[in-house]
């Protein structure tokens, strides 16, 4: 297993996002154009792609929120990958590389029609908390917090 930073030009990085927009299109529904708007990824400078036998299988990002906090995005396993615990990996290198930056805090937005992902922040130590921004009264997201340490 290897782990790559990178920034959001990175084709391995393009390819699993690519993946994971076809995925969140068919969960999302009529609601996936309100929610593509908040995941562009032409200027994500801390991107993580994470490799098993030189095959790209999990990615994740994240970009500053506010002077302490980081907000991760763009997380994800293709299906025949899931329960290897990449996504795992894929976290907990973000949230290290953030906390090199001084940064103290991470949030997320997620779906409630994604268990899968909502399994793993909750498995990982991220707390619900308020909707936050654009998602703020946005029935089918859920948020999450949680301190760096």
């Amino acid at each position: 297993m290897r782990i790559k930073r990178t920034n959001s030009q990175d084709k391995d990085f393009q390819k699993l996002v690519k993946l994971l927009d076809k995925d969140l299109a068919v969960r999302d529904g009529d609601e996936h154009e309100f929610y593509a708007q908040f995941n562009k990824i032409d200027l994500l400078n801390n991107c993580v792609v994470l490799y098993s036998n030189n095959e790209p299988v999990g990615c994740g990002a994240f970009k500053p929120f506010d002077s302490d906090t980081i907000e991760i995005k763009r997380m994800y396993t293709p299906p025949m990958h899931r329960g290897n615990g990449f996504a795992v990996k894929v976290l907990e290198e973000l949230e290290a590389w953030a906390k090199e930056l001084s940064y103290a805090y991470a949030v997320l937005e997620t779906g409630i029609k994604q268990p899968e992902a909502i399994a793993l922040y909750t498995k990982c130590q991220y707390v619900k908390t308020e909707n936050y921004g654009q998602y703020i009264g946005v029935e089918n997201s859920v948020c999450f917090r949680k301190e760096l340490d």
